[in-house]
């Protein structure tokens, strides 16, 4: 019988953690909880959770600060940012230093179950696919390492979040094929329709540009296609 995946629940109020708890508990997760930052972070290292719930707001070290600290130690655990703020900025700073996803609350409990799956879920995938070996050339001065994740401009390594990561591995693998952000939001955060939430496709977009595009306000690889969405670019002979 397979274990039962664990998720770590780092947030402040504890009504929110026995919410929580119960209705992942309820859909067959281990769940642990810690109740400020510090705690959490020490959990997140030393309980290998299969993935993380994570509240912005928290004592002794905020939620943004955990996130990096667990990023620059080399975890790559999910994790999802539980947050109360509506700010754009947060939302960004959350996907830049290594957050796998967002969600703001109050959160419908159906669809943040489905969060922690498709999350899991993607992960798993992801250890799964066989890699290959060196530095594929896919665009122009662009390659990528499937073995080491790694993508390179003009054999400069560019440090990309898991996310970003597999945003552009998606596009590449498709060259010149047009997806809308519910599409994407489908199939690289494996999720269904989220409304509003799709917003999410754009930050990453626009962060993406930013680390492989020379000029990021005129892209050559990520492409707009007005209407339609996002497609990665590679000329057709």
């Amino acid at each position: 019988m397979e274990p039962k995946k664990r998720v770590l629940i780092v947030e402040d109020e504890k009504n929110i953690v026995d919410i929580l708890r119960f209705n992942l508990q309820r859909s067959g997760y281990e769940v642990l909880g810690a109740y400020d930052g510090e705690e959490g972070l020490r959990m997140a290292l030393e309980e290998n959770p299969d993935l993380i719930l994570l509240d912005v707001m928290l004592p002794k070290m905020n939620g943004f600060d955990v996130c990096r600290a667990l990023r620059d130690k080399g975890s790559s655990v999910p994790v999802i940012i539980l947050t109360a703020r509506e700010e754009e900025s947060d939302k960004v700073l959350g996907l830049e230093i290594g957050a796998d996803d967002y969600i703001t609350k109050p959160f419908s409990m159906r669809e943040l179950i489905a969060r922690v799956g498709a999350n899991i879920r993607r992960t798993a995938m992801a250890a799964a696919s066989a890699p290959a070996s060196d530095a594929m050339p896919v665009a122009g001065d662009l390659s990528i390492n499937t073995d080491s994740h790694q993508v390179y401009r003009a054999g400069q390594a560019i440090d990309l979040t898991q996310r970003e990561y597999e945003l552009l591995t998606f596009l590449a693998s498709h060259p010149n094929k047009v997806y809308s952000r519910i599409a994407l939001m489908e199939q690289v955060w494996n999720y269904g329709y989220v409304g509003d939430d799709a917003r999410t496709v754009d930050v990453t977009v626009r962060r993406l540009r930013e680390k492989i595009e020379a000029d990021p306000a005129n892209p050559v690889y990520i492409l707009t296609r007005r209407g339609a969405g996002y497609y990665f670019s590679v000329p057709q002979n």
